[in-house]
């Protein structure tokens, strides 16, 4: 009996066939599941005879045959993969993730002899110990050392037996990780509550609206749901004034991953940290933290920790005073309770309407999600002259996708991107950019294909998205990113758009979150869904004075994470057999206030646990805010947040260098200077907590 995944006539596989859609991109509307894994089979083929190719050439080596050579391999691999692996985390179903299983195993089969040859490692390390020599421009330079470090990295200077256990480690980390987001994903698809109408004490109408979509979505037609995206449960810990509801809602949440059912993902975690370890000692390193962050901005687990712990002492101290006022409005309430984790978000939004006069609630109906899609492409536009228009011909993977064309200030085709804004039971929690094409100019001028996928609420009949301000900072940021792939202006695919090192990847975007919350950005495009009125003045400077209210819990549950995960990588996997008794000495050791939990507990953490992208690493979002607040100063010092001079520059020197230039370099080139520590503390409002600490 034939494999119903597979087509076996590459002729009809739209995945094998030159794209005949607007802009060459991926026709959607034609692939199927089946046709993944013989298009995965040809990639590898080719790319492997690709490689074959280079490293048995005959002529010495040089840059043209042999890094050059080496951008130009496997063009179907990244075109098959980009597609796939956009529908994993985006659109998938059961046939999808099934295939998810076997394609991680054989990517990294694929991938292992190649970043291991032993010969074509010989030639690039000859290139790299003459590279002053060749006469490399700039750019050439630095694909050199990337590249030859990426190999190093990879284990290709090992001995055959390290190399060979070095293969099986890689593989079995992919299967790992896989499994890890899936067992996240079903957690996240399978627990909803039921709202009935006795349940909706406190739930504002818009969110009520979302709830019956998400309902909706489900097929629980005429229903109201709370599920555990993050975008429906927080709001609901916000205002449900049910604190049993609360409760239940909380603890779902945070036990994704954990419930000792088929998706538990403790004995997932052990494993990976144990062969986390293994590799890193095989590449001669003590642990996978000094390994990880060796190729990174911090150097080193000690600039880490330095950096974390100077913040984590003034955030500490304002939670705790946050934590003892809150407490006490609850007694001038009357309730005989302790304030517990589940109660945070509800009595923070009670002292912040006290102190500040401000609640989300009031703002949100101004926050509707076309106008701060309009009003991050505006800012775009005012920076850096590109201008968005929306197509409707181009084939997308969702109904609910959008795609605009994006063109440069000569009017010329610069990218298209994907909006993927709305949660669905289809789609991994979060919200990320990628691309299904990234520019480059190595055989002719390549556009890329930048996508931004969030998980919104989606308003009921016909009701527009509204926006919390923390969504529409994270459109903002997610939009960052997508800015960084749109505007790369590289030669080669390596170096393109977010090509970087990960504790700089998040200036663009962390920058960009700056312009959101602008009162010349709020004013023109923050407008009332029902009336079209503009943000009123005095609920404007409410929303600008309590923007710095809650930080003490918004940088403890961030940093506690950090920390958390430079441990794990850290100390000896031996030392977290227990996930969860590991986890909870931790947070003794520094003092984690216990009303607060981790923005992502172990189980459910995959940025360091899906794959290794962030893993030691999640505290670049903290590196990169320390540059992200100093780099904004420069538009406020000159008088204008759209000033050109310095929008130039943020262009040239950040936005369109990719990985072309190292990034304390480009930094500098753009600021003029290194950046300054405690813009971050300032920036939350916690400059003066850090001198009292």
């Amino acid at each position: 009996m034939s494999d119903p995944r597979q087509t076996t006539d590459p002729e009809t596989n739209p995945l094998l066939k030159a794209w005949v859609t607007p802009f060459a991109t991926p026709p959607f509307d034609e692939v199927k599941p089946e046709h993944f894994l013989p298009a995965f089979e040809q990639a590898f083929a080719d790319h492997s005879a690709e490689i074959a190719a280079i490293t048995n050439d005959p002529a010495a080596a040089d840059f043209a045959n042999t890094i050059t050579a080496l951008e130009r391999s496997g063009k179907l691999l990244t075109k098959v993969a980009a597609v796939f692996y956009d529908l994993v985390s985006a659109h998938s179903n059961p046939a999808i993730l099934e295939i998810d299983k076997e394609v991680s195993l054989r990517m990294a089969r694929h991938w292992n002899p190649i970043m291991m040859n032993a010969v074509l490692f010989g030639r690039i390390a000859h290139l790299h110990e003459n590279r002053a020599g060749l006469g490399l421009s700039p750019e050439q330079l630095r694909l050199l050392e990337r590249t030859y470090t990426r190999f190093h990295r990879s284990g290709a200077g090992l001995s055959e037996e390290a190399k060979a256990r070095m293969a099986e480690i890689n593989e079995k980390l992919a299967q790992l990780g896989t499994g890890f987001s899936h067992h996240l994903l079903g957690d996240e698809q399978e627990w909803f509550m039921e709202l009935g109408e006795a349940d909706r004490e406190g739930l504002p109408e818009s969110f009520v609206a979302a709830a019956k979509a998400a309902a909706e979505e489900r097929g629980m037609h005429g229903k109201a749901i709370v599920t555990l995206s993050r975008s429906s449960t927080e709001p609901f810990l916000k205002s449900s004034a049910r604190r049993d509801l609360r409760e239940k809602v909380y603890k779902a949440f945070t036990a994704r991953g954990d419930n000792g059912n088929a998706n538990d993902n403790n004995g997932t975690i052990v494993e990976i940290l144990q062969l986390r370890e293994e590799s890193a000692k095989l590449l001669g390193y003590p642990t996978f933290a000094a390994y990880r962050l060796e190729d990174s901005m911090a150097k080193t687990p000690d600039a880490v920790r330095g950096l974390l712990e100077r913040v984590w002492k003034p955030a500490r101290a304002r939670a705790l005073s946050d934590r003892d006022e809150m407490q006490a409005l609850i007694t001038e309430e009357g309730g005989n309770f302790k304030l517990a984790p589940w109660d945070w978000r509800f009595y923070a939004e009670k002292l912040r309407l006290q102190r500040a006069n401000f609640d989300d609630a009031a703002i949100k109906p101004y926050l509707t999600l076309d106008h701060m899609i309009a009003a991050a492409f505006d800012c775009a536009t005012r920076l850096f002259g590109i201008t968005f228009e929306e197509r409707k011909d181009v084939p997308a993977w969702h109904p609910d996708v959008r795609v605009w064309e994006v063109k440069g200030p000569d009017g010329k085709h610069k990218a298209l991107f994907y909006g993927d804004y709305y949660a669905r039971p289809s789609k991994r929690s979060g919200a990320w950019m990628t691309s299904l094409r990234d520019q480059q100019k190595l055989d002719g001028e390549i556009a890329p294909l930048v996508i931004n996928v969030c998980n919104f609420a989606k308003g009921a009949n016909g009701e527009p998205s509204l926006l919390s301000p923390d969504d529409a900072r994270t459109l903002f940021h997610e939009f960052g990113h997508g800015l960084h792939g749109m505007l790369s202006n590289v030669t080669y695919p390596s170096l393109s758009g977010t090509a970087v090192f990960t504790d700089f990847v998040e200036l663009p975007s962390q920058l960009y979150e700056h312009w959101q919350e602008r009162p010349e950005v709020l004013q023109q495009f923050a407008r009332h869904y029902q009336t079209g009125e503009p943000l009123p003045d005095d609920l404007l400077q409410r929303f600008l004075a309590a923007r710095k209210f809650n930080q003490g819990f918004a940088t403890v549950e961030f940093v506690s994470s950090a920390l958390v995960d430079l441990e794990f990588h850290t100390q000896p996997a031996s030392a977290a057999q227990d996930v969860r008794a590991f986890e909870k000495k931790e947070l003794e050791k520094i003092g984690m206030p216990e009303e607060i939990s981790l923005r992502h507990r172990p189980t459910q953490f995959g940025h360091i646990f899906s794959g290794d992208h962030y893993a030691s690493g999640y505290y670049s979002y903290m590196w990169s805010e320390v540059m992200d607040a100093d780099a904004f100063g420069a538009f406020e010092e000159a008088g204008d947040i759209f000033d050109p001079a310095v929008a130039k520059r943020l262009h040239d020197d950040i936005y369109s260098s990719g990985g072309s230039v190292d990034p304390e370099a480009a930094y500098e080139a753009f600021r003029g200077r290194p950046p300054e520590p405690d813009a971050l503390l300032r920036r939350r409002g916690l400059l003066d907590g850090a001198r009292a600490a």
